[in-house]
């Protein structure tokens, strides 16, 4: 870790194992429904370059299905074939390019799959395989999931470790598992959406079981020198559900397992939750798990201010913060921020943008 202040600060230097990044701005993973059979195109690589060139340390690969049946939507980003690595090769070759570390989230949506993509109408697609912790759907309008058998659950595990290899071959220096929001790992590790009797359900080192195993197998595929993270869902918002007691938990065996940081999300396990978003609402979690779990974390959720961004850091509350709509409105705010944070000669401003700065 680089730093010109005891007290670390947004746009100081951080290191993860062989992996410095620039500042401590991530760009958070987002879905954008655009790929055609798994294969990203030019759409990702302009709306990702743009946030590299904006000035973020990191930049993260929306959700990138392990299986074709693991993706939300039918045009969902994919990593179950050697025919992607191609054109996500393109991807991190460019984001390299300008500075940014590129990073790709692996993920399986479990019971939320097989949806249409959000401007084409809530609703199912026809005849996908929808798989589960149990058979229990997410709401009325979503398929019921079919039981994973064992069977299932080794050739998922065995897919997330090959879509790790196919990151790696792709060029990507972080990867991150997905295990927030109700797709498939969550639905595993959740009280509310798993009632298996097996080595995979009930208490809580059973429901935990599949995420480590996961975390296991990509762990060993994935390069000694590259960090791993996992996104979390840190509270189900729910009585009876995960919370974040459970979470420090979990993030400590994470970290047991050779997991670099956490990515602290929470809620979308199950509809109802009543949860009370706000302004950095869940940098609380993000702060309790490095604390107690004693993991570097990353906080994310409306966090959509210079200083609230940077008192989140210099605080020691997180150690990275993610940003995701704002970095939708606003691809060059960490250039902006710089700015509003007296910390100008840090801005990472392209070349070509000079005279505009």
């Amino acid at each position: 870790m680089v730093t010109e202040d005891p007290v670390p600060h947004l746009f100081d230097e951080i290191k993860f194992r062989g992996v410095s990044l620039r500042n401590r701005i991530g760009v958070s993973p987002m879905c954008q429904y655009s790929s055609e059979n798994g294969h990203i195109n030019d759409w990702h690589l302009v709306h990702l370059g743009s946030r590299a060139v904006g000035g973020a340390g990191l930049v993260i690969m929306e959700a990138t299905a392990v299986e074709a049946r693991g993706r939300i939507t039918p045009a969902d980003a994919g990593i179950w074939s050697d025919a992607h690595i191609e054109p996500l090769s393109r991807l991190t070759r460019f984001l390299s390019s300008q500075g940014a570390v590129p990073g790709i989230q692996i993920a399986h949506a479990g019971r939320k799959s097989g949806r249409a993509r959000p401007w084409d109408g809530d609703r199912a697609v026809d005849g996908w395989d929808v798989i589960g912790p149990s058979p229990l759907a997410f709401d009325t309008n979503f398929a019921l999931p079919k039981e994973m058998t064992t069977e299932d659950i080794r050739a998922v595990i065995a897919s997330f470790r090959d879509g790790a290899r196919r990151a790696n071959e792709a060029g990507f220096q972080w990867l991150e598992i997905h295990g927030a929001h109700g797709y498939l790992i969550h639905s595993f590790f959740s009280p509310l959406s798993n009632q298996r009797k097996d080595l995979y359900g009930g208490n809580f080192n059973h429901r935990i079981r599949f995420l480590l195993e996961v975390t296991a197998a990509v762990r060993a595929e994935w390069p000694e020198d590259k960090p791993l993270s996992v996104r979390l869902s840190c509270s189900d918002w729910t009585e009876g559900g995960w919370t974040i007691e459970d979470t420090i938990e979990l993030s400590r065996m994470l970290k047991r397992e050779g997991i670099d940081l956490i990515d602290c999300s929470s809620g979308g396990g199950v509809m109802g939750a009543k949860i009370p978003v706000g302004a950095g609402y869940q940098v609380p979690f993000a702060e309790a798990i490095r604390k107690h779990a004693e993991i570097p974390t990353a906080a994310v959720g409306m966090i959509t201010d210079p200083m609230q961004a940077d008192e989140t850091i210099r605080n020691g509350r997180a150690d990275l913060v993610f940003l995701a709509r704002e970095l939708l409105r606003d691809p060059y705010w960490p250039l902006r921020a710089a700015g509003e944070l007296h910390q100008s000669k840090r801005a990472p401003v392209p070349t070509q943008y000079l005279r505009a700065f």
